[in-house]
């Protein structure tokens, strides 16, 4: 049976190893849990999982493996024809909308309705009272009005008086296309990293005590410094505008990068960097640092970071007085364009996904002056952003 466990959840290219398998088998053996199905769903997610984005397809393997449940495989459809769905998903009804559904004589008496309405209908139609179709007045369908009905193959609801939503079940799988919270940002940022040995010498060196006992005949202890990441980063936040829909996200950003890098040093913007930038939106005003300051007080070899969505007017970028906020002597894009010439390792993070870039021009303007380094903020283009300022 576990072997199986283990075959299967290889098939659905979970990447699991013989050493997690048989480490999950020793686990079982030492008695580490309870001999329930709860408990042993744990240990083996925990033992076979390395990374979260597999979780969902572990969660379905484990259920048709040691639950009986059948297997949802990619591309199956309802026995609702293709064309009349789209999506399915399940509303749970609320007390009001379960006293409406008395309106047809009960839940029962409404389903037993749709099943006499598939068997009639052969084809597609749109608008009626009756059919299940679109654009009409029938309690079946999409983008219609009945004040308790059966939405079928609808993005979302319009006004709020379906009674079941009918859809294919789609998955939110957690994978590397999810907008990012602050445990898996952690992770991502953990692929930037330069190990070194420096400061007091106060971790037990093992192998040297080992040597140095083994060479001298006595107990020779051996320290050394702790091994830090030599990594500095500089973080340049956009802040403002259309970016108060994207705070969330830049907040666990923030917080997990403050935990991740020891050497960090971060400043606000708003749009597209010029002359100055802040530390306290508050007195962003009163207190501005020279954006050359900045430049000159941190070394070239700090990793650069922007986070922005890079939406704005074109002329923000490209033209002296082209900022929303007053009046910049020089074009953004100049300011730019210096950053990436002293940091040979800058990159910008996009909170905007990346399927709507192509329809905002300001966005391909900073990719063009960021030498095509602009990756979205999710789980995959954070780590694709990480292994590009390693390089």
């Amino acid at each position: 049976m576990f072997m199986r466990f283990f075959t299967e959840l290889r098939q659905a290219r979970v990447p699991v190893t013989l050493k997690e398998y048989l480490m999950l088998m020793e686990g079982l053996d030492k008695g580490v849990i309870e001999r329930s199905v709860e408990d042993f769903y744990y240990l083996s997610r925990s033992a076979l999982v390395k990374d979260e984005k597999n979780l969902d397809k572990f969660d379905q393997v484990f259920g048709h493996v040691f639950k009986g449940l059948d297997r949802v495989e990619d591309g199956v459809t309802a026995d609702i024809p293709a064309e009349w769905l789209k999506k399915i998903s399940e509303k749970f009804l609320t007390e009001e909308e379960k006293a409406q559904i008395e309106a047809m004589g009960g839940f029962d008496k409404l389903m037993e309705a749709l099943a006499e309405r598939l068997k009639e209908q052969k084809e597609r139609h749109e608008g009626g009272n009756k059919m299940i179709g679109t654009g009409g007045t029938s309690p079946f369908g999409a983008n219609g009005y009945n004040p308790e009905g059966i939405r079928i193959g609808q993005d979302k609801g319009r006004h709020g008086k379906a009674i079941k939503v009918w859809d294919k079940r789609e998955y939110k799988n957690l994978d590397d296309q999810v907008e990012l919270g602050t445990r898996n940002i952690k992770v991502a940022l953990r692929r930037l990293r330069k190990w070194v040995r420096d400061g007091a010498a106060e971790e037990l060196d093992m192998d040297g005590t080992i040597r140095g006992t083994a060479e001298k005949g006595y107990l020779d202890i051996h320290m050394r410094p702790e091994r830090r990441n030599k990594i500095s980063v500089l973080i340049f936040f956009d802040i403002g505008g259309s970016m108060d829909s994207h705070i969330k996200v830049c907040e666990e950003l923030f917080s997990a990068a403050r935990a991740e890098f020891k050497n960090m040093e971060f400043y606000y913007f708003h749009n597209c960097l010029y002359e100055a930038v802040w530390k306290d939106n508050r007195r962003r005003h009163a207190e501005k640092i020279p954006t050359w300051d900045v430049l000159h007080k941190f070394p070239h070899d700090y990793k650069v970071i922007f986070v922005g969505d890079a939406t704005m007017s074109p002329y923000e970028i490209t033209y002296p007085g082209g900022s929303v906020e007053h009046w910049n002597e020089e074009a953004g894009a100049i300011w730019l364009d210096r950053v990436t010439q002293i940091y040979e390792h800058a990159i910008w993070l996009n909170p905007t996904a990346e399927r709507h870039w192509d329809y905002t021009p300001s966005i391909g303007v900073i990719k063009q002056l960021m030498n095509d380094r602009m990756f979205p903020l999710t789980l995959q283009g954070l780590e694709k952003a990480m292994k590009e300022l390693a390089r």
